[in-house]
């Protein structure tokens, strides 16, 4: 029997909020790196009054979500935000989970997720 991955559980604050500098530590990436990777300013995931809207929630959760579905078959967080950076999706015309989430698409990645994980084709 496999270990399970570690899922981005600890991301969450006692408030449901997305505490990004706990997210940025646990990805290995800057603030500024995670700001590129959901699209959102650099504002957006630094500054409190901008981090608590729930349009940067949004996204931030919606990042968590994907990342969390891809860990178990990626095998890490930090290869399962990998995939989620450079992976080409082919249903989506090669574009990847990053470049869907910051176009607004993320429910369509968490579709196509979960599709893959019902043993669908891609």
């Amino acid at each position: 029997m496999s270990v399970p991955a570690e899922l981005l559980t600890d991301v969450v604050t006692d408030e449901g909020m997305i505490a990004t500098d706990r997210l940025a530590e646990r990805l290995r990436i800057t603030k500024t790196e995670l700001a590129l990777a959901t699209g959102l300013s650099r504002d957006a995931v630094s500054k409190r009054s901008r981090l608590r809207s729930r349009q940067t929630q949004a996204r931030l959760r919606d990042t968590v979500e994907i990342i969390n579905r891809v860990t178990d078959w990626a095998g890490s967080a930090g290869r399962a935000f990998a995939w989620f950076r450079s992976q080409p999706l082919p249903s989506f015309g090669d574009k990847t989970a990053e470049d869907l989430v910051k176009e607004g698409r993320a429910e369509a990645v968490k579709a196509y997720l979960s599709r893959i994980a019902d043993g669908g084709y891609a």
